[in-house]
């Protein structure tokens, strides 16, 4: 291992993309901890000590943020704008026949979707700073009113500074986002995520320590150890679809003949369901705050947003295994796949080109994604469920803390090794 990180700094372009994803990400991680003007820091310490005890809407929606969102940081939406900008042009491609022509121009048509999702995600920023400042200030998600206010000055102006102070703060996050996908190691949306998650965890595993004493912290260690054995696996998990080539002969020359294979993921979707899940959940959290009405806040809090709540199981089991499903659908489409392998002379033995070919990648990719789709599910509820056996709170989303972590990760490490690969070193995956 140590050998395989010296030959990435051995390699100049590879160590420069590394040290530019190290150095934004210090970046992000200062943003998300330097106060935006005009907020008290009494009123800060008393919505971090609620978010640390009372666990429900803000400590669900400080995940994603790495701890910005109490701090009313310059990066406190973090990310979360932009993935639910890319959920909604996603869905809008389904519905739209303009959006679905663009997805189908190439780069062309790519550009114009994601400029789109960054219009949509200052328009959604924007629309959330104001939401939480407002939430904030009167206590709404905290569960009472603080009793320092957080705004010194609540005018127009001041609140005007802080919630465009916020926007600005989303769409730099955005950019670094995409400057670490083109300039760095790639992902630059999940790596900023994963920078989030993995922040938390010390600072977790601390307060779990402290007042549960080493026994629990031994098991839940040993819980996360299992975890990250299991996703490892179920990651590098894949069914190969074997294809052959016809020969072909043009002049003298012999093309074609060769076998090779289609890899299905037996996770395809990847982190992505999770996150799109965790995203959707927030939206009723985002609602109660707009609409200030208690009863329907009790109910989100009490109900949508406790791990250890049937509803809160329920629905965040059906929202992983359906965003699994609708997010395979969107990256690998069996019609498409199956036209392209007519088209360049190759069939799967067996079966015929055409529709009989395009059916059995569809039932194939159908069966596999179940079993990956109820195991994202599963990674993502029981540890919630074993923490909700020791009524331990501050642990926020465990199960979706360590999966994105390790999905990641795992993702990052692919990226470097192919690059390794590209010159001829032994790879971390080796």
């Amino acid at each position: 291992m140590l050998t395989n990180l010296k030959n990435v700094f051995k390699v100049t372009d590879l160590r420069n993309k590394v040290l530019f994803t190290l150095f934004v990400i210090v970046l992000y991680r200062l943003g998300a901890n330097i106060t935006v003007p005009g907020i008290d820091f009494g009123a800060i310490q008393q919505i971090q000590q609620r978010a640390e005890s009372q666990g429900g809407a803000l400590g669900f929606l400080n995940l994603f943020s790495g701890g910005a969102l109490t701090q009313m940081a310059v990066f406190a939406l973090g990310i979360m704008p932009y993935i639910t900008s890319s959920i909604i042009m996603q869905l809008l491609a389904v519905v739209i026949p303009k959006v679905e022509q663009w997805q189908k121009q190439g780069v062309v048509g790519q550009k114009k979707i994601t400029q789109w999702t960054r219009y949509m995600t200052v328009a959604l920023a924007l629309i959330q700073a104001t939401g939480i400042t407002y939430q904030f200030n009167n206590g709404i998600l905290t569960g009472g009113q603080t009793t320092v206010p957080l705004v010194k000055d609540f005018d127009v102006a001041h609140v005007a500074l802080i919630v465009l102070t916020i926007t600005a703060g989303t769409a730099i996050v955005m950019w670094m986002g995409e400057l670490i996908t083109q300039r760095g190691i790639g992902n630059g949306m999940s790596i900023l995520i994963f920078s989030n998650v993995v922040s938390t965890m010390p600072a977790q595993f601390a307060t779990i320590r402290a007042e549960r004493g080493n026994l629990v912290i031994a098991i839940l260690g040993m819980l996360v150890l299992l975890m990250i054995v299991a996703i490892v696996f179920v990651e590098q998990g894949q069914r190969r679809i074997p294809v052959q080539f016809a020969k072909r002969v043009v002049g003298r020359r012999q093309y074609g003949g060769q076998s090779t294979y289609i890899p299905l993921k037996v996770n395809q979707a990847g982190v992505i369901p999770i996150i799109f899940a965790s995203a959707v959940l927030s939206f009723p959290a985002l609602i109660s705050n707009v609409l200030s009405w208690k009863p329907l806040v009790n109910f989100i809090n009490d109900n949508l947003l406790q791990p250890d709540n049937v509803i809160y199981i329920i629905a965040f089991g059906v929202l992983v295994v359906f965003f699994t499903y609708f997010y395979t659908a969107i990256t690998f489409n069996p019609a498409q796949q199956a036209d392209l392998i007519r088209k360049q002379g190759g069939f799967i033995p067996g079966i015929r080109p055409g529709p009989a070919t395009e059916r059995h990648l569809a039932t194939i990719l159908n069966r596999i994604t179940l079993p990956g789709s109820l195991f994202l599910a599963a990674v993502a509820l029981v540890p919630s469920i074993a923490l909700a056996l020791y009524n331990i709170n501050t642990f926020a989303f465990g199960g979706t803390s360590i999966l994105i972590a390790v999905g990641v990760a795992l993702e990052t490490m692919k990226q470097i090794d192919s690059q390794l690969m590209m010159r001829n070193y032994e790879g971390f995956l080796s």
